[in-house]
């Protein structure tokens, strides 16, 4: 029985598995050149872009600074959102405490009014 081979029907092996997911044909010259013109137009547009904008070399000057104050309100934004969430949790226990009690009296309201029925076997 160990030197039982059961063949593998519906199995690829391993050397397969990619195989058909790429994709064997060439680009052609014109869609080479398309693609070469688009990358070209876009990189003319972020040298563009970057250069209308003013004070570059103070923006980066000013870079670690900036960080460590976004870091510092990152900070405190963590130390306070305990605290929001602890008034959540209190405004959401409030309700469900008025929904429980208004529920707990109305039964008990109903049990105390309750008539009772006599009910004749015969």
């Amino acid at each position: 029985m160990a030197d039982l081979k059961i063949p593998n029907l519906g199995m690829n092996s391993n050397k397969y598995i990619f195989k058909k997911k790429l994709s064997l044909r060439r680009k052609s010259k014109r869609r080479l050149f398309i693609e070469s013109a688009f990358m070209f137009i876009f990189s003319l547009t972020l040298v563009y872009i970057n250069y209308l904008i003013p004070n570059k070399e103070l923006i980066l000057q000013n870079l670690p600074d900036t960080l460590n104050r976004s870091f510092k309100l990152f900070i405190d934004l963590f130390s306070n959102l305990a605290e929001i969430f602890l008034v959540i949790f209190m405004i959401i226990s409030y309700v469900a405490i008025i929904i429980l009690l208004i529920g707990s009296l109305y039964r008990i309201i109903r049990i105390i009014k309750r008539k009772t029925r006599v009910i004749n076997y015969k």
